[in-house]
């Protein structure tokens, strides 16, 4: 009896003395998503929507290999959870905003305290139909489809403006909602919709206003299928954002160059010819 006492008890200090071992080896560079892994390489977990963000977080992958970092992507198809998620300390940092969404967003989600670390890129927004071929030919009463959130409901609503087919109340900007509406001599009916959503809606409405994102990953070609869209001095940059405090992190210093690369710069032009555009 006295034998196996002393056996279970040596084999409970070896239990020990190895899990003791364990927590030694395991690393943290400060935040939660952050890790080390064996090979001595931090991990980034950055999130992204599909179509562009992720393709060109591809392109630095190998990039920041070179800086000891291994990229790890993660893909969201909507425009709530990653903002979420990184306040969280989930990721490290995000890539599928414009500033002012980011900026009404946590006028909504007060606790959300996340900042604009660089701008990369500038998706126009476009407006689509697969009713029409011209703008001129949508009929009284035609309905259309946008955003349902503030920021780009407000851009799908300037793009329409600047494509008279309608006319907003004076100084309403890129806040403006379908109730600042002034002038709708046509009596369009507009459909409010997730931006995500939006491209599925265009066999059910006359004409759609969506993200190039969104447009893309439904395989239309903004700079051929687009009606209009908005040209190269739009305001709504594309940005890598991160927590408050972390922008000077040297991984994400890191990553901001490799994002504002020569060889991301070259991918953009190339592989998106026009219908997305460098901001750097």
């Amino acid at each position: 009896m006295k034998k196996i006492v002393s056996l279970i008890g040596a084999l409970m200090v070896a239990a020990l003395a190895f899990a003791g071992c364990g927590g030694s080896n395991s690393t943290s560079s400060g935040t939660d998503a952050v890790a080390q892994n064996s090979s001595g390489m931090k991990t980034l977990k950055v999130g992204a929507t599909a179509v562009p963000h992720a393709e060109i977080l591809e392109v630095v992958k190998p990039l920041l290999e070179k800086d000891g970092i291994k990229l790890d992507i993660v893909e969201f198809n909507d425009y709530v959870q990653p903002n979420l998620a990184l306040n969280d300390k989930e990721l490290d940092a995000n890539f599928f905003q414009h500033e002012p969404y980011l900026k009404n967003f946590m006028e909504e989600h007060k606790e959300v305290k996340l900042v604009n670390a660089a701008g990369i890129h500038i998706e126009p927004m476009g407006i689509y139909s697969k009713k029409v071929k011209d703008l001129k030919e949508l009929k009284d009463g035609a309905s259309i489809a946008i955003p349902n959130d503030p920021t780009n409901g407000g851009r799908a609503l300037l793009l329409l403006q600047k494509a008279g087919l309608l006319k907003l109340k004076d100084g309403v900007g890129e806040k403006a909602t379908v109730q600042d509406i002034a002038e709708n001599t046509h009596n369009f009916k507009f459909q409010e919709v997730e931006a995500a959503q939006v491209p599925r809606t265009l066999e059910d409405v006359d004409a759609a206003v969506i993200n190039t994102n969104y447009a893309m990953q439904v395989n239309l070609v903004p700079t051929k299928d687009a009606l209009i869209m908005e040209d190269s001095t739009s305001p709504y940059v594309n940005i890598l954002a991160v927590r408050e405090g972390d922008k000077d992190r040297p991984e994400i210093q890191a990553l901001i160059k490799a994002l504002q690369s020569p060889e991301v710069k070259a991918f953009i032009n190339d592989k998106y010819k026009g219908a997305v555009v460098p901001a750097f």
